[in-house]
């Protein structure tokens, strides 16, 4: 199989809602419809932008409200290519990586076929039908999603957000109709590239899958397999001999197997001794096999294919529910080994898809320093190419995967089941050697959506009780499945109480973060938590006007960066009022200067993440992870994302770096009037060093000593003797492996000094010396 890349040159013709009815596209150049340069991969807006048509900066202001005039046109994409000398005379097929998303295919005149899938490729057999000479031409026509949802049924058994029912019977990203971390943006494009897939032997693997079914007590062995599919004819199998050849390198270590071939699919079991082992960070190093897939007939290679792969063993042990009488659990085993997850909720980079894939190195390098060993891709974006999901693999990242359902109880009807059944089957296929991917999920918060509209028990949706698992079931049974996220099971409903779930997300009244409500929300796992924080003073002049950047009260921009959907009066016109009111909750006072607004707001929401990220790993094994929200943000705006659209970090994110290190010592909240200090190693190596805790004030030195901490576990160091009415900075200073490494502890409840904050912010800084304290929020 030979693939490549078509570089086609493209024109984009819009066709605004009255255009004369074009059936073909032959009748497009008499149409009077005037095209303009395209760009694939791409996104039509970004094509008006760059032929003058919508503003040079869609995100300034209030500009991105000008793409909804867009929601009703149909678009008409014609390129020409050169068929390769390779594809001449073999058997060839055209494959969309990413077509967003209603859409009629034709090759020369002819119609290729449709798709209705923006989230999976679309791929058409074209052998015979390439032109030996002279150009191709290639037309794709997208219609109206907004049109075609106004053409679905819907019932009040359905349910989704306020501004986007409309999503529920499309296959579009979620977040594309507004939400509150994405502005409303339906687009249109060949958002993916497009590729020539040539099939040059008598045989291909059509499919092959790469699997770990167990290891060892001591990891000594690995029983692992491979699934194969071949793709070839019948004579292939009738003349026999054929023999299935797996060898592996990883480094120094290797491994091989053969096996005989008697038909066209099935699977290839053996043990490989010594394995080198695939761990996510801080736990291991994330070893790689390059694995060779051979077929031979009578000693002639008749089919290859080459893949990386990890050999690693991954189980999540989950109980349904989770109560003090009946203590559960949510705990992901690596390789046998109990996993503290630290982890970020993955939000698509951008608002136009087409610009995804330039970013993620960028994104993935920010996962890897602040010391994350999972990203969840939540399901109100995209599935991410599998350039993300090699980075995740290199970087020992474990994936946790939505499937792409979001706050919705979708249609149950056979034609949405049926949509969904060959998404399912499409992307599970893509993605299941991947040894990053950990956990498929149904889908984010639909469970929960349920008892919002009261619509009863999540356990009839049948789409994530029986479609999925059995899609999974099918074509990848060696990885764990939940069904939603967080999942309420038979007995959590029945008893009317999600706290009964073991993973929840705990989104609360964003008030202090010590408060009762964070200090009581007692789930085994957190796959959600977050607090807003104010993006950085230089990052909001390059999308507010100067008459815009102040005040905050009443300020249409601000709401339009907050995200809002429908105007001032939208569901999330809110935001801006509550990150005021976080601000005051800690420091008892709005400010009425921008610095000092910004300020306090990076600095509640950087101690709450401390906070919430420190509480979990203390309370570990009765805790097992946390996946704050989110990392990065995919347009300019006020949210709770710890890095900004134009890659400016807050405060939070230095102090998650330092919270997330696979040893850290660690003050514990205050009781029986003490605070203990904790020394949290979440690594398979036995972690010791000298500590030293001082006052931020005065310098006295309150707690010093030697500490030990065996391999993934916490060792308590000692205790100091604090009020609950005293409001104290303590610097926590240990050296370990002759490096210093620094972390605070804030002592105290509001109302705190906002004044006084920032000059503790220095001496909380000077202990690694990786931020400007005085440049904070510029």
């Amino acid at each position: 199989m030979k693939i490549v890349q078509l570089n086609a040159d493209w024109k984009l013709y819009p066709l605004p809602p009255g255009s004369p009815g074009i059936g073909t596209p032959a009748e497009l150049p008499g149409s009077g419809i005037a095209p303009v340069p395209a760009a694939v991969p791409g996104n039509v807006e970004l094509d008006l932008q760059a032929a003058g048509l919508l503003p040079e900066d869609l995100f300034y202001s209030d500009r991105l409200r000008e793409v909804r005039k867009l929601e009703l046109y149909d678009w008409w994409y014609v390129g020409t290519f050169e068929t390769p000398l390779e594809a001449t005379d073999l058997p060839a097929s055209l494959r969309f990586n990413g077509v967003d998303c209603l859409a009629q295919y034709w090759l020369n005149g002819a119609p290729l076929g449709a798709s209705d899938n923006m989230l999976i490729e679309a791929s058409f057999e074209v052998g015979g039908r390439l032109r030996a000479s002279g150009l191709n031409e290639l037309a794709v026509r997208l219609s109206s999603p907004l049109l075609h949802a106004l053409e679905q049924t819907y019932g009040p058994g359905m349910a989704a957000q306020p501004t986007n029912w409309e999503r529920l019977h499309v296959r579009k990203a979620g977040h594309m109709y507004g939400w509150d971390i994405m502005p409303r943006a339906l687009s249109a494009g060949i958002w993916r590239g497009i590729e020539l897939v040539v099939r040059e032997g008598e045989a291909e693997f059509d499919e092959l899958y790469f699997y770990t079914r167990a290891l060892s007590a001591d990891r000594e062995r690995a029983e692992v397999g491979v699934y194969y599919r071949l793709k070839g004819g019948p004579g292939l199998f009738v003349a026999g001999d054929l023999r299935l050849k797996v060898s592996g390198v990883c480094g120094d270590a290797a491994f091989e197997s053969e096996h005989i071939v008697a038909f066209a699919a099935g699977r290839a079991d053996f043990a490989v001794a010594s394995p080198q082992l695939w761990w996510p960070a801080g736990y291991g190093e994330a070893r790689l096999y390059a694995l060779t897939v051979t077929l031979t007939q009578a000693g002639r290679v008749v089919a290859a294919r080459t893949e990386r792969v990890g050999i690693r063993l991954a189980k999540l042990l989950r109980s349904e529910v989770t109560t003090p009488e009946e203590p559960g659990q949510f705990l992901l085993k690596i390789n046998g080994e109990p996993i503290m997850v630290k982890g970020s909720n993955w939000v698509p980079l951008d608002v136009f898809h087409s610009r995804d894939a330039a970013k993620y190195e960028t994104a993935v390098d920010l996962l890897t320093d602040l010391g994350c060993n999972m990203v969840r891709c939540w399901g109100g974006g995209v599935y991410e190419d599998d350039a993300f999901f090699k980075l995740c693999d290199e970087r020992g990242l474990m994936v946790w995967q939505d499937f792409a359902m979001a706050c919705e109880v979708p249609p149950q009807s056979a034609d949405f089941a049926g949509k969904l059944e060959r998404e399912a089957a499409a992307v599970v296929v893509r993605l299941r050697n991947r040894p990053s991917l950990v956990l498929w999920c149904g889908d984010n918060e639909c469970d929960e959506a349920y008892g919002w509209h009261g619509l009863g028990d999540p356990g009839a949706n049948r789409l994530t009780r029986e479609l999925l698992p059995a899609s999974l079931r099918l074509h990848d049974p060696f990885r764990d499945y939940l069904p939603s996220s967080p999942y309420l099971a038979p007995r959590t409903v029945a008893a009317g109480d999600p706290r009964l779930a073991p993973e929840r997300h705990v989104w609360g009244p964003r008030n202090f973060f010590r408060s009762r409500y964070y200090e009581t929300n007692e789930p085994h796992f957190i796959s959600e938590i977050g607090f807003q924080g104010m993006p950085n003073l230089s990052s909001m002049r390059r999308f507010l006007p100067p008459e815009r950047l102040w005040p905050w009260r009443d300020n249409a921009d601000w709401i339009a960066h907050c995200t809002d959907a429908t105007g001032p009066d939208g569901p999330y016109a809110y935001r801006v009022g509550l990150i005021a009111d976080e601000i005051a909750e800690m420091f008892g006072r709005i400010p009425d200067d921008i610095g000092d607004f910004i300020a306090g707001s990076q600095i509640q929401q950087a101690e709450a993440l401390k906070h919430f990220i420190e509480l979990t790993r203390l309370r570990k094994w009765r805790r097992s992870g946390i996946i704050w929200w989110n990392l990065l943000d995919g347009w300019p705006q006020f949210s709770d994302a710890v890095v900004d659209y134009y890659l400016s970090k807050k405060l939070a994110y230095y102090y998650i770096r330092r919270s997330q290190r696979p040893v850290c010592l660690m003050i514990d909240n205050p009781e029986q009037w003490r605070v203990r200090l904790v020394a949290g190693n979440d690594s398979l190596a036995a972690a010791e060093g000298d500590y030293r805790v001082r006052d931020g004030e005065s310098g006295e030195t309150l707690l010093e000593g030697r500490f030990c901490a065996k391999a993934n576990e916490n060792a308590e160091l000692g205790s100091i003797r604090l009020t609950f009415g005293e409001q104290r900075l303590l610097l926590i200073e240990w050296t370990m492996d002759g490096r210093k490494y620094g972390n605070h502890y804030v002592h105290g409840y509001p109302v705190f000094s906002l004044d006084a904050y920032k000059g503790w912010l220095a001496k909380i800084a000077a202990l690694e010396g990786e931020f400007d304290a005085a440049a904070l929020g510029e």
